[in-house]
Parts: structure tokens; C-alpha cells; sequence
């Protein structure tokens, strides 16, 4: 698709007409064996239906499936992808001790607005011959997907640039995560603080205080990692930005009375005199 030698295109402009980033095109895919490959999509689609199984059960139910497969192999992998038994939560959610942690904000919270609650998370993403993480910022009251990045590491830099991209499309005045690494680092929250933005966090092992965006990445794999197993990081990009358009501008939602994020969120966002722009 992208050709960095190309005569007469450059890069740039071979991506400005393909609708990609161009830090895409130098990302890699993060590297496993081809076994391990295997093991870790029957993992990750195992833990989506099953996200209280940890080492040990996840173990098992390979054994069970007649993978040859030990519980220290698939502790390893289940660590690279950034799982733990209860909620599906990157290993960011093993803290720093130095950071703070904020409360979490939205227990019995009724969501009656856009911008009232955003949050964010990370997910890994299965690929044919490596893999990748994806993180995404989405507002709690009409599933809109306001930013999304990607990257082949779980270092922090790629969830505050996604951070900042949503901040240019609003404000929210509560912004939860969970506990990870990620989030309590003074870059991010400092930068929650510096926008006047109360700060919430999940509390330990509770997948659903997050659950917007937790039912946003099964939604994002069987409708679309799934079925394409894109075999590159730029078709990888090109399949998630035409993937979120749908989520965000053409699939209905029962939840929002069978109409899509976007309408619900600019029907209000429009009333309060600021409209979206479209990712």
C-alpha cells in the first residue's frame, strides 16, 4: 500500500491520500513466535467472554482446547498483553507506588450529558504476525469516540497524545481511568489539573466501573479485528479509522434509542453551541 521509495508520491503525500498518520508507517508491530501468536488470539478472545480467568483457569481451558501449553508460558503472555483475572485491564493497572491515586467518582452518578464523563483505557490487538496496543478516549453519555491512537509499547507517551486530541474537541468535567501507570503519572494528571478536571480512577479489579469503553473494545474486535486480521500497522490504521467512523456515525446503539454516538452527542453539543469535529 505504501511505497517509501515511490518516484513521484512522497511519504507524506502517499499518506495524506491514503487518510493515514505517518508515524504509522514507521511502527512495527511488537514480535512472538508464530505459537505464541496463536496462543495469545485464543487468549484475548477467551478473555473478552471470560475476564475473571486468569493464569491458572486460562491455562486449563487451552489445556482443554489440546494446546500443549504451560501455566508459566501463558502467565508470560497473558503479561504481555497486559492482563489480569476480574476486569479486562492493561498491566497498567499495576501502579507506581509513587503516584497518586485519585477516588472514583461515579458511583450512583447519573450521566444526563455530553462532556460530563469521559474516560480511557488501552487494549492489546491481535495481529497475524505480531501485535499492537490501542487506546481511545469515549464520552460516557453517547459512546462517542472523541480520540484514538495506537501504539507497539505500553509507555505512556501515545495515552497523553490521545489525551490531548480529545481536548481539542472539548472539555469534560470528569475524566476516569483506571489505576494504571499510564494514568496516575504526574504528565497526565497534571494535565487533567491544569484543565480544571475532576479526576476519577476505577477501583482495584472492577472492570465494569469502566464499563463504557470495556463493551467499546469487544465491539471493536468481533466487528472488526476479527474478521480482517489486517496483516500491517497501516492497514491496521486505515481498518480502525474506517471502523470508528461506522461506530461513531453509523451504527445504532440500543442504548441511545437505536441512534448513533455522533447524533447524540452533537444533538447537545450543537444546543450548547460547540459541535465535534469528525475523527
Amino acid at each position: 500500500m505504501i511505497e517509501p521509495d515511490h518516484k513521484q508520491l512522497s511519504l507524506r503525500r502517499q499518506c495524506e491520500l491514503l487518510g493515514l498518520n505517518r508515524s504509522t508507517c514507521y511502527y512495527q508491530a511488537a514480535k512472538e513466535s508464530t505459537e505464541n501468536l496463536r496462543w495469545m488470539r485464543m487468549i484475548d478472545e477467551q478473555y473478552l467472554l471470560r475476564p475473571y480467568f486468569g493464569s491458572r483457569r486460562m491455562t486449563t481451558w487451552l489445556c482443554r482446547q489440546g494446546e500443549c501449553v504451560n501455566r508459566k508460558r501463558v502467565q508470560r503472555l497473558m503479561r504481555i498483553m497486559g492482563m489480569e483475572a476480574i476486569g479486562p485491564k492493561p498491566c497498567t493497572t499495576r501502579r507506581c507506588p509513587e503516584h497518586r491515586v485519585f477516588p472514583y467518582l461515579l458511583r450512583n452518578l447519573p450521566i444526563e450529558r455530553p462532556d460530563q464523563v469521559w474516560s480511557t483505557d488501552i487494549t492489546y490487538v491481535p495481529m497475524p504476525r505480531g501485535f499492537m496496543y490501542l487506546t481511545a478516549v469515549i464520552d460516557w453519555y453517547s459512546r462517542y469516540v472523541l480520540a484514538w491512537q495506537l501504539s507497539n509499547s505500553l509507555e505512556g507517551t501515545f495515552c497523553l497524545e490521545v489525551l490531548e486530541s480529545a481536548l481539542e474537541l472539548g472539555q469534560p468535567e470528569i475524566f476516569n481511568t483506571d489505576q494504571g501507570v499510564q494514568y496516575t503519572a504526574a504528565s497526565f494528571t497534571d494535565r487533567l489539573a491544569a484543565a480544571e478536571i475532576a479526576i476519577s480512577m476505577d477501583g482495584r479489579g472492577r472492570a465494569l466501573d469502566n464499563v463504557f469503553i470495556e463493551r467499546l473494545w469487544r465491539s471493536v474486535k468481533y466487528e472488526c479485528l476479527y474478521l480482517h486480521g489486517f496483516e500491517t500497522v497501516p492497514l491496521l490504521e486505515r481498518g480502525l479509522t474506517d471502523y470508528f467512523a461506522f461506530y461513531c456515525h453509523e451504527r445504532p446503539h440500543q442504548g441511545l434509542n437505536n441512534r448513533t454516538p455522533a447524533e447524540v452527542y452533537q444533538e447537545r453539543k450543537t444546543a450548547q453551541g460547540d459541535c465535534p469535529k469528525r475523527r
